[in-house]
């Protein structure tokens, strides 16, 4: 699709890839229909390996060809400049990932998603904890909309659940709210309070996270570790430590948290 479209001059603004590229074996190549992928892939994992990496060193080849039009091109965490350059492609990573390109800056402010769950089950609950952080935070313009925008379009799956991004000095802040809304029974039931891996303190993934740190730190490890302790000695109520996210087993190490309120 990719190089098919750029053959025929399509103007694209924005390029990026959400494949499973950071597992070749879940990547479908060039030439191999739909129906015979899983056979493909079982019958030979190594050549299917193979035909994988090459068809992503086609597709980001494309990629780099949107980037030299005037796209905004950047690798959504996914890996797939690695593979593409083990398959031979030289200039796989011309376009930055989407951390340095864009989220890093709020790291640096110690901004980094918050994400809670209504054990009762009862959307009400969420929407209370809705007001509750507006009230908290009326001066964050992209809080307040955001949370007015998912309260209108994002529908629950589940545990009714809600997340947005938080900076230093908020999230503990909103925690400790949501624990004294649950003590005074102005939410029916407890909720637990996470994040994902996509943090600013919790995770090394030099393809992804810690891509391009300017320290050189990008595969140092001590941060993950050093968080998963901190929360344990803190009182998180489960505290995990795993790897690969997003770019593949192996490529990275992460620690999550979760506390219940």
């Amino acid at each position: 699709v990719f190089p098919r479209m750029l053959a025929e001059g399509a103007e694209i603004d924005i390029v990026t890839d959400q494949t499973s590229a950071h597992d070749p074996l879940a990547y479908l190549p060039l030439g191999i229909a739909f129906e015979d992928w899983v056979p493909a892939r079982e019958s030979d994992p190594a050549g299917f390996i193979e035909r994988s990496r090459a068809s992503m060193a086609v597709q980001v080849e494309a990629m780099v060809g949107f980037l030299r039009a005037g796209a905004e091109v950047f690798d959504y965490g996914n890996n797939i400049r690695t593979e593409a350059r083990t398959a031979g492609y030289a200039d796989a990573f011309a376009f930055p990932g989407f951390v340095p390109a864009y989220i890093r800056p709020l790291f640096s402010q110690g901004k980094g998603p918050f994400r809670w769950a209504a054990l009762s089950g009862d959307p009400k609950d969420i929407y209370a904890t809705d007001r509750a952080v507006l009230e908290m935070f009326p001066e964050n313009e992209s809080l307040a909309r955001w949370i007015r925008l998912a309260q209108e379009r994002v529908h629950f799956q589940g545990l009714p659940a809600r997340i947005c991004w938080l900076g230093l000095g908020e999230r503990d802040r909103a925690g400790l709210t949501f624990n004294e809304m649950v003590a005074s029974g102005e939410l029916s039931a407890p909720v637990v309070i996470g994040r994902d891996h996509l943090d600013s303190g919790s995770v090394a993934s030099p393809y992804r996270e810690t891509e391009a740190m300017k320290d050189g730190s990008d595969a140092i490890a001590d941060w993950p570790l050093l968080n998963a302790l901190v929360n344990t000695a803190s009182g998180a109520t489960w505290v995990s430590i795993h790897h690969g996210g997003g770019v593949g087993i192996g490529r990275s190490i992460h620690a999550g948290q979760v506390t219940v309120a």
